[in-house]
Parts: structure tokens; sequence; C-alpha cells
């Protein structure tokens, strides 16, 4: 087994075109209650809970569960980190980091998720779709925001 075998670092990038308290929003949600499956968008049933040390999980129901992590930062509007197994059920720790930059004419957000341990290899394959879906859930969102009239 070799060092890349047992870690994982990928980041991935997208231009919103919304203000960054609105995609900030949008962030809480798709990793909270607004958090799907791809491609069909079935629920998984998160809670994010926003506060440092929150718990970030999967509640099931009836007493069934997955701890995902833990909030290590959250400074709205410009940053989230989570850490913890994530859905690694083996031997793994996972640092996720979600930037958001105002720029002209929007949002830059950056998202990067690192791990180390024994990786399966499609969760290695399956993760860069998964984190895609979301940030293409958190541009959804936030546009929808902004395009809709302010009361």
């Amino acid at each position: 087994m070799t060092l890349d075998d047992l870690t994982l670092d990928i980041t991935q990038s997208i231009d919103i075109n919304a203000d960054i308290g609105d995609v900030f929003r949008s962030v809480l949600h798709r990793f909270g209650e607004g958090f799907t499956k791809p491609p069909e968008g079935e629920s998984m049933q998160m809670t994010l809970e926003q506060w440092p040390g929150g718990r970030w999980f999967r509640d099931r129901g009836n007493g069934i569960g997955h701890l995902w992590g833990h909030v290590q930062v959250l400074k709205p509007p410009v940053l989230l980190e989570l850490s913890g197994p994530m859905f690694m059920s083996y031997p793994a720790l996972n640092h996720l980091e979600v930037k958001l930059e105002q720029r002209p004419g929007g949002t830059h957000l950056d998202l990067r998720h690192r791990a180390i341990g024994f990786i399966d290899p499609a969760h290695r394959q399956g993760v860069t779709s998964g984190w895609r879906h979301i940030l293409e859930g958190v541009a959804q969102d936030s546009t929808a925001r902004t395009a809709a009239p302010r009361t």
C-alpha cells in the first residue's frame, strides 16, 4: 500500500451569480436537510448543527443513524469546515473545507476534501461526482433565491 492509496485530496470550485450571504445559507442547507443523493435527489436525512462542535449526522429514525463529523469552523459567510469519518465506515479521517469569496458579479466557492485512512476505491471514485452534485445544488438554490423578488 502506498501513501497515494491512503490519502485523498480533491478540490472543486464553482462561480455562482449570487450574493455571498445567499450562497452561504445554501451551503448550510445543502450540507444539512438539503443533502441529497445524486442523481435522483433522494434525501439523505442529514442534520448539520450550525455551531462549532455541532454534529453532522444522518438520522434514519428509530435510533438508526451515522455520524459523519463535527463542525470544526463556522465563520459566516466565508468558511465552513467539517471533520470526521463522513461516509467512510472504516478507519479514515476526513476534513472538508468550504471557502466562499465575494467577487464582482457573484461568489466564488472552493470545496476541498482531504482524507487519510483505508480509503475504499468506490468512495475515491464517487466523491468527485458527489461533491459536484452538492455544489450544483448550492448554485441552483442561490441563484433561485437571488432571482426571487425580495419582500
